[in-house]
């Protein structure tokens, strides 16, 4: 694309990122060497303007936020510099990034909803509604036949009939990342009532259960697919002891390949991804079962470079400058 793109950056604070791991850096570094101009910004720093009269005249509302233009480096302890704060109109950006990490809860939707206020005219990635319609433990939930036996509820005496006859079971939050608050309860374990009884003393959200599958212990594959199709793969294998393979707790990633029930797993979800402007999308694999599709801000670009030498960012970058041509 001969023009520059402006492209907004709605994230979690820089600061803190791993340059070595994180997929929104990789991003930003593949923007800026195509020339894009870059903006950073924090949700709580949007604000949405309804439409006003000025003199007889009307406003148009605007979705603003407090952002400073960005630039980036792999360099550690000097990764980011900033330019001056300014309020930035997102209506008059090419694109907005919305990779902030979940949790996915009303400031999350809430996000959404504004977002709504400018997407496609700015292209926002991934398309917000259909992020708010597909929180990755519920969207997977549409595709039964690819799933291990999975029940999402509330009920105690459904629970109890789950593990009754499936014995060794995965328990996860809803709407959680990274493998926070994953447990595995084993069939002689005596701790899911205690569990049960902490989480909904606290929450009014229900659970996910899953049955446990022991080709978890070979990995937990973590596919990423651009625009509905698969680019590239690692396996993330669980530190010895811990039931989650998630690289946020110690989970060793390895290089592997997609398989033909990989394949055929992407193959059936792929089109509704591309239905639904999930341009960028990782989804997770144990054995031959797809577990979970993340659409809120997926990982794994870095790593599937270090291993294969693939940079996936220019392939999520074609993708969005190929849809803002066919818009023009």
């Amino acid at each position: 694309m001969a023009r520059q793109l402006k492209v907004a950056i709605q994230m979690d604070p820089i600061e803190s990122i791993n340059i070595d791991a994180d997929s929104t850096f990789a991003l930003m570094l593949e923007a800026q060497r195509r020339g894009y101009a870059l903006w950073h910004y924090e949700v709580r720093n949007m604000a949405l303007r309804e439409g006003v009269k000025y003199q007889g005249e009307a406003r148009e509302e605007r979705l603003i936020a407090r952002a400073r233009p960005v630039t980036v480096q792999r360099k550690q302890g000097a990764h980011y510099h900033f330019g001056e704060l300014e309020q930035l109109n997102l209506a008059g950006m090419d694109v907005v990034l919305m990779r902030q990490d979940p949790p996915f809860d009303m400031a999350y939707i809430t996000a959404t909803h504004l977002l709504e206020h400018i997407h496609p005219k700015t292209l926002v990635v991934n398309d917000p509604a259909s992020v708010r319609n597909a929180p990755e433990k519920l969207l997977v939930t549409h595709f039964p036949d690819l799933m291990p036996p999975t029940m999402i509820t509330w009920d105690l005496e459904a629970i109890r009939s789950f593990r009754l006859e499936y014995g060794d079971i995965i328990v996860k939050p809803l709407f959680g990342n990274g493998g926070a608050g994953v447990f595995r309860i084993k069939p002689d374990d005596e701790n899911l009532a205690s569990l049960l009884e902490m989480h909904f003393a606290r929450s009014r959200e229900p659970l996910m259960f899953q049955r446990y599958e022991p080709a978890v212990r070979r990995g937990d594959k973590r596919i990423i697919l651009v625009d509905g199709e698969p680019m590239g793969a690692i396996n993330r294998v669980p530190a010895a002891g811990e039931a989650r393979s998630n690289m946020h707790v110690g989970g060793r990633a390895e290089k592997c390949e997609m398989t033909a029930r990989d394949r055929e797993i992407c193959a059936a979800i792929g089109p509704t991804l591309r239905a639904q402007g999930m341009i960028f999308v990782g989804i997770d694999v144990i054995g031959d079962y797809l577990t979970e599709i993340n659409v809120t801000s997926p990982t794994g670009i870095q790593e599937i470079a270090r291993f294969d030498g693939v940079h996936l960012e220019k392939a999520i970058w074609d993708s969005i400058e190929a849809k803002l041509s066919a818009a023009i």
